[in-house]
């Protein structure tokens, strides 16, 4: 079986991926994009992308994604520690730019301002890539942050550790399939969810509260509601919505059917489990 996942080599997502899928065959992409079209187009089965950050919140690429592309849906999520390290080329003894992943950078933003202020960065497609770049170009003075795996990887020297601003900085990933399945691993689940993405048929006063109403008085729980645009004009947007706990067959169906009867539109985006894995 063939996995696609938010590469290069050594990212985040691939060391997430092969502790879901230790046995199979993995297969790097540039862009999160290029993990959905995978999917899609058949040239993967599965593919793993991350979705959210506890420091940085929704990756709202992936969620965008999840939107746009029909019959794909999440399997399960898994969530991952995160560990960011400053990493330069073994030949350099210092570096005047730092590259790595927006929320790489991001999530280090303290810790470059107490060290490094007057350091210029620059966004790169990953963390992996940023650091695979640093050892290709000795001769720039160039530093990455990524994870040790890479660094190991492309042979560079770590110079700082652990340079996350929070000290509990996870990711969740997802797996993507067409297949509405829930994916079983084989270690502990910490949950259960469903999925799904809502859009209004107009803006209008109680618009939301209406959504909200279905799920509260039949005690569904919602764990998470957060909004997108549509982009389609000002004032438009969909609702990424998470319930707790089972699927219930009758009740949760009825749920969707009565969020339709007010005029909603209803993607169901998969009933799954939610996994810890290691650092």
């Amino acid at each position: 079986m063939k996995i696609a996942f938010l590469g290069p080599h050594a990212s985040f997502t691939q060391l997430a991926c092969s502790q879901i899928f230790p046995n199979n065959e993995l297969l790097p992409q540039s862009s999160i994009l290029d993990c959905f079209n995978a999917v899609k187009n058949g040239e993967a089965e599965k593919a793993v992308v991350p979705l959210e950050n506890s420091i940085e919140g929704t990756v709202s690429m992936t969620l965008d994604y999840l939107y746009d592309f029909e019959d794909i849906f999440i399997e399960t999520e898994a969530v991952m520690p995160i560990a960011h390290h400053l990493m330069i080329h073994p030949n350099n003894q210092n570096f005047d730019k730092i590259i790595s992943h927006p929320q790489a950078l991001a999530q280090t933003f303290h810790f470059r301002q107490d060290h490094f202020k007057d350091i210029e960065t620059q966004d790169f497609s990953s963390t992996s890539a940023s650091a695979k770049l640093v050892a290709e170009n000795p001769q720039e003075k160039w530093a990455a942050i990524a994870n040790s795996y890479a660094a190991k990887l492309y042979g560079l020297k770590i110079i700082h550790s652990d340079l996350q601003d929070f000290e509990q900085n996870h990711t969740k990933f997802i797996v993507l399939s067409k297949k509405k399945n829930i994916l079983h691993l084989n270690i502990p689940k910490t949950s259960e969810k469903t999925s799904l993405i809502v859009t209004l048929p107009e803006d209008h006063a109680g618009g939301l509260h209406q959504v909200l109403s279905v799920f509260a008085w039949r005690n569904m729980n919602l764990s998470k509601i957060e909004s997108r645009t549509l982009k389609t004009g000002l004032g438009n947007y969909f609702f990424f919505i998470n319930v707790a706990n089972e699927w219930h067959p009758v009740l949760s169906e009825n749920a969707l059917e009565e969020l339709k009867s007010i005029g909603a539109h209803v993607k169901f985006i998969g009933h799954y489990h939610e996994y810890l894995l290691e650092g």
